[in-house]
């Protein structure tokens, strides 16, 4: 799974980056080292805004734990905060995003986590590792999102609608996979734009469109388990720990 991240690029980075045309520049969004389900993130999504028929390239805040329109209670998207690209297209919660609501999730890097067995010395513990592009790029996390609206909520009020996401995972394979069964998936620069494109709606092609993060060319590094504690924040973080 990927149950953390890392996300410092700035609102002006990522426009130019992802060659976004709509951010409001009120959205904002503090950098973070220890990005955690249900907190505000970064997205890239193309839809069209409310009035118009142009669907246009958005740089916008989502909360991380996917709801599903159907959901009575929010509370489901901290359990939704991955969707397994195996079976993506089959679950409830997710086949109908993964066909019109695809996204981009800006990421630095992921925490993953390694089983220690016990020994003589101290007791079974899990070791944190932060797992990163090695050329240093910002990775374009697969993402998808969603609509929810608060039912109890008046009809009026534009606060009682959530937009929320979740990451595409798959099998892990070099670096992560010596530390955790299961990582990220990210789409490539050159298929940013199909991945995006919400009028492409067949599941097979989509698949294509997706590869490990950094095409497999990753470091993974030791850190403090400071990063299981949601309240640690700061680029310590990142830092080299003993294994």
């Amino acid at each position: 799974m990927c149950g953390r991240y890392v996300s410092t690029r700035g609102p002006q980075d990522l426009v130019r980056l992802f060659r976004v045309t709509d951010w409001d520049e009120r959205d904002d969004l503090p950098p973070s080292w220890n990005v955690a389900p249900t907190d505000d993130v970064w997205a890239v999504l193309e839809r069209a805004p409310r009035g118009s028929g142009a669907v246009r390239r958005q740089l916008r805040p989502l909360r991380w734990g996917l709801v599903p329109s159907w959901a009575k209670d929010p509370k489901i998207g901290a359990r939704m905060i991955n969707a397994r690209m195996e079976t993506v297209h089959e679950k409830p919660a997710f086949r109908l995003a993964f066909l019109r609501r695809r996204c981009l999730l800006p990421a630095d890097g992921f925490y993953e986590w390694q089983q220690v067995p016990a020994t003589g010395k101290g007791k079974a513990r899990k070791q944190p590792y932060f797992i990163s592009p090695q050329d240093g790029q910002v990775m374009a996390l697969a993402g998808l999102y969603e609509f929810w609206r608060d039912p109890s909520a008046a009809e009026d009020d534009d606060s009682a609608w959530w937009t929320t996401c979740t990451i595409l995972t798959t099998e892990a394979t070099d670096a992560a996979g010596r530390i955790h069964p299961r990582m990220p998936l990210a789409v490539d620069p050159g298929h940013q734009d199909a991945w995006l494109d919400p009028t492409h709606q067949d599941p097979a092609r989509l698949r294509v469109l997706l590869n490990p993060p950094a095409d497999g060319r990753l470091d993974a590094r030791p850190v403090s388990t400071a990063v299981n504690d949601v309240r640690n924040n700061g680029p310590q973080l990142l830092e080299r720990a003993e294994a």
